[in-house]
């Protein structure tokens, strides 16, 4: 059995400013659950800091019940920097999959799943992957809270923990800032949104292409969400992207939805950039790139053709913004997410 120490593979940097970032250990996790996000992570890392020096490093950490190595499905142990208790000052917690029966692990978590609960409380992104999730169920994390797991052990979690809303639909869900996914690749796609949060679109699109992107689904589109259409409250804006989705190949101006509902270009202006953070225009060209992305997946359109659907007529300006928010020219995006399908009588 091979021995390591993750932080021999991934050193901290410095005492700058930076994400901290911890993964727990208990025997029969599945190691992939841990490395991946924190790969994805430090990955996302190290670009934004290739662009822009005072990009925030992240800082990563391992924690168990005690300071042993731990064996983990996949024949090799980790060895934790630090006790479950002795955790402070997190952005992110991973709570890796168990591989098979997770009773075992629940049984012994006892003594620290109290410090979960401290950690959720202080507003720390928490994120269970697969049947991790019983143990947010345990620390009474997820009452009366959406929740996934993985679907081989559906049955079981509804009849555990009935006290939660389990979403067997859903790969992932989110209350607040409790995350479940169901799968690996469901925490990648899961890590792809925090890095768009944590250091912009451009950098979680370089990222996600870098971790096979015919894998890939938006996070919006593949979360279940407590506040699932919006992430804010202003009714007037929520309509206002509910329209521009069904217009979007109209080429709508600011002018044209400030009027359609009964306001001045200025007060929409004002109240998206206020409701969501951004201009009306930037949301609209993150919507535009979205819808170009799946038609690039799923259709057989030009590229011209998937311009013109989602509302630009310049080919050449089109392929420049869905460059600068990919991270890729559309016809390489297309390649890359049709690469490892199959055609028919290949071998």
């Amino acid at each position: 059995m091979a021995y390591l120490t993750y932080n021999k593979l991934f050193q901290t940097l410095g005492s700058q400013a930076m994400y901290r970032i911890a993964a727990l250990l208990y025997p029969q996790a599945l190691a992939t659950s841990i490395t991946l996000p924190l790969e994805i992570l430090r990955a996302a890392s190290q670009m934004a800091r290739v662009r822009r020096r005072l990009q925030p490093a992240v800082d990563v950490s391992l924690a168990a019940s005690t300071l042993a190595p731990v064996p983990l499905f996949g024949g090799i142990s980790l060895t934790p920097d630090q006790t479950c208790s002795q955790l402070e000052q997190l952005d992110l917690l991973i709570v890796p999959a168990i591989w098979r029966n997770p009773k075992p692990v629940i049984r012994d978590s006892a003594q620290w799943l109290p410090r979960l609960r401290d950690i959720a409380a202080e507003g720390t992104r928490v994120c269970a992957v697969g049947t991790g999730t019983c143990l947010l169920a345990e620390a009474g994390l997820l009452d009366q809270r959406p929740a996934t797991t993985h679907w081989n052990y559906m049955e079981h979690f509804a009849d555990h923990y009935p006290q939660v809303q389990l979403k067997p639909r859903h790969l992932i869900t989110q209350a607040d800032n409790i995350y479940c996914v169901g799968s690996v690749n469901s925490i990648a796609d899961l890590m792809v949104h925090v890095v768009e949060d944590w250091y912009g679109a451009g950098i979680a699109r370089a990222v996600e292409n870098q971790f096979s992107p015919e894998i890939r689904r938006p996070f919006r589109a593949a979360a279940y969400q407590t506040d699932r259409d919006a992430s804010h409250h202003d009714e007037l804006v929520v309509e206002v992207q509910q329209w521009l989705r069904e217009h979007l190949a109209e080429k709508p101006s600011l002018e044209t939805v400030a009027r359609e509902f009964g306001v001045s270009s200025r007060t929409l202006n004002r109240r998206f950039h206020q409701a969501t953070g951004v201009s009306p225009n930037s949301w609209l060209q993150r919507l535009r790139t979205g819808q170009a992305r799946e038609l690039l997946r799923h259709s057989n359109l030009s590229v011209s053709e998937v311009a013109w659907q989602v509302g630009i007529s310049d080919a050449s300006y089109f392929a420049r913004l869905f460059r600068e928010q990919v991270g890729m020219s559309p016809g390489r995006y297309r390649e890359a997410v049709r690469g490892k399908l199959f055609t028919p009588g290949s071998a």
